[in-house]
């Protein structure tokens, strides 16, 4: 366990040596502490203008919307560069916190202040499936991807009393207006770490046939494709259709913490402030857990059991009524919280494609922000039903339930789980290849064929139809061109691109030297991955114009 932790440690450390993770890490944490502060801005506003009741349509308002738009947000991290979304994000909420600040300062009518702070709640939405979605661009290595998430998390659970702290230290002793126009420098502290992020983040482009389509109908199309992808993988259902599950607990909860905090536990109005606090320290200490899942390929057990810990503490408090208690069982609750968000995030940035990545992590962002609101809309419905201590039991049965009834399929998800290793060392060492996401990396080594020859085997002629590309493992292979032997490359050799990528036939005749093994790739997966990546595609052509020099001239080269 020393060792995991000393090597958790390691890739943890390995995030913030990372510049351009080290930004994106930072930016994240300009993004919720900004979003946290200035909603107790927005709340204490709206309480002043109207009341509980305006606090509670605001709240759902700007939830509703930012829910519908969702999906569609997430498509402009597939189609655009993510940096740019995510600072185009930024600056959009600064500016309308600016202008939130100008009409609460003025005086102006709270319908201003109400309708930027929406488009602030409706901008954040790019920012979250852009974030989530870069993220693996970013990471040179699986436990890097991990760590980062870990890192993430863990800021998340900061901010989660950082932001409140923020806004609330800004209202003692200024206004809402104050707390909307301070709060805006942090978005554009996130902005200006976002744009310094120097790795090419373009997923995908649009092909010459979605150019030519109705733009509205474009769009709707690729959200929905969001959808169709996490329908059409079962893993991801369940992944997707627990953490659903876990956000309608979460929106329960929201308004259970403040009736234990009044009602159940008699701590007045502060401690709705102090068991949310316990929350966010566990989330914090949860970090340590975590850690443990960095350079592990096998994470749903681990979700499953953070889903646990997520609704027993609930049912807890409810038959031990105590606020000390209470403090202990939201705090491992929070721990929980940092468990399902590292692993589930993981899992999903591994399965998942890139170019449709952005889409599946904008359904997710619509289907937390809906759960949410429901669980919220519903709690006080549970509680006159059942009573305080009977919908704090009943919300905290409704998870581990769930896990119980779907811990096979969780099972199955890791044992399906095979850490290709040395396939992807073989594919990092092919130059245009090297610099994919590292999930992709791993789906492409999941992909690779064993193919072993004996000496004198023809891999493929010169003239044929290109239908495969090529690595050797061991052993060695023959070039022969216009019926002479250009050279011979042994372990590390790669060959079969040019064929693919341009669509012409084999330019080469490729022999087994020796007993040769070969990893193969099909040609629609190759295309897939090469294609889907800007600088790979481009460090692609350079090499193939380098290659084709070579052959021109009678010779061939790495």
């Amino acid at each position: 366990m020393r060792e995991r932790i000393a090597d958790s440690l390691r890739s943890l450390r390995g995030v913030f040596a990372n510049a351009d993770l080290r930004r994106l890490e930072l930016a994240w944490a300009g993004s919720n502490i900004g979003g946290w502060a200035y909603s107790v801005g927005v709340a204490v506003f709206a309480y002043d203008a109207g009341g509980a009741t305006a606090v509670g349509l605001v709240a759902f308002a700007r939830m509703l919307a930012s829910a519908l738009v969702a999906p569609f947000f997430g498509v402009l991290a597939d189609r655009y560069p993510r940096r740019a979304v995510m600072v185009v994000s930024d600056l959009t909420r600064a500016a309308a916190l600016v202008a939130a600040a100008a009409g609460a300062l003025a005086g102006g009518p709270p319908i201003i202040v109400y309708l930027m702070t929406g488009i602030v709640s409706i901008a954040s939405t790019a920012f979250q499936p852009a974030q989530s979605a870069i993220l693996p661009a970013l990471a040179h290595e699986p436990e890097e991807l991990a760590a980062a998430n870990v890192a993430s998390s863990t800021i998340e659970s900061v901010a989660i009393f950082a932001g409140p702290a923020l806004g609330g230290l800004l209202l003692v002793v200024t206004s809402p207006g104050v707390v909307f126009a301070a709060t805006a420098s942090t978005f554009v502290w996130s902005a200006l770490l976002v744009v310094r992020i120097t790795a090419e983040t373009k997923a995908s482009g649009e092909t010459d046939a979605a150019k030519s389509e109705d733009p509205t109908r474009r769009i709707v199309r690729e959200a929905i494709t969001g959808v169709t992808t996490i329908a059409r993988d079962a893993r991801l259902r369940l992944l997707i259709g627990l953490y659903g599950v876990q956000t309608f607990v979460h929106g329960l909860l929201n308004v259970l913490l403040v009736v234990i905090a009044l009602k159940l536990l008699g701590l007045g109005e502060g401690g709705v402030g102090y068991l949310n606090s316990a929350v966010g320290i566990g989330g914090v200490i949860g970090a340590l857990f975590a850690l443990m899942l960095v350079g592990r390929r096998r994470l749903a057990g681990a979700f499953g059991l953070g889903i646990v810990a997520w609704g027993v503490p609930i049912a807890l408090i409810g038959i031990w009524a105590n606020s000390i208690a209470a403090f202990v069982f939201l705090a491992v609750l929070g721990i929980g919280n940092t468990v399902v968000d590292v692993a589930a995030l993981t899992l999903l940035q591994r399965a998942v494609p890139d170019e449709v990545l952005g889409r599946v992590f904008g359904v997710l962002e619509s289907l937390i922000l809906a759960t949410i609101g429901l669980g919220s809309i519903l709690a006080p419905a549970l509680v006159s039903l059942l009573g305080i201590r009977g919908a704090l039991i009943a919300t905290g049965a409704i998870l581990p339930t769930l896990a119980a009834l779907t811990w096979r399929s969780l099972v199955a998800i890791d044992a399906a789980v095979e850490v290709p290793a040395e396939q992807i060392a073989l594919l990092r060492g092919v130059p245009f290849l090297a610099g994919l996401p590292t999930p992709t990396l791993e789906r492409l080594a999941e992909k690779l064929q064993p193919v072993e020859l004996k000496a004198g085997t023809v891999v493929f002629r010169q003239g044929e139809e290109g239908d495969r590309f090529y690595v050797v493992a061991g052993g060695a292979v023959d070039v022969v061109a216009e019926g002479r032997k250009l050279a011979s490359f042994g372990e590390g050799y790669y060959f079969g691109e040019i064929a693919l990528l341009h669509g012409i036939p084999r330019t080469a005749t490729v022999t087994a030297a020796s007993d040769v093994e070969l990893y193969a790739l099909e040609r629609d997966d190759f295309l897939a991955a090469v294609t889907g990546h800007a600088p790979t595609a481009e460090q692609a052509d350079a090499v193939i114009g380098r290659r084709m020099r070579a052959l021109r001239a009678g010779v061939v080269s790495l």
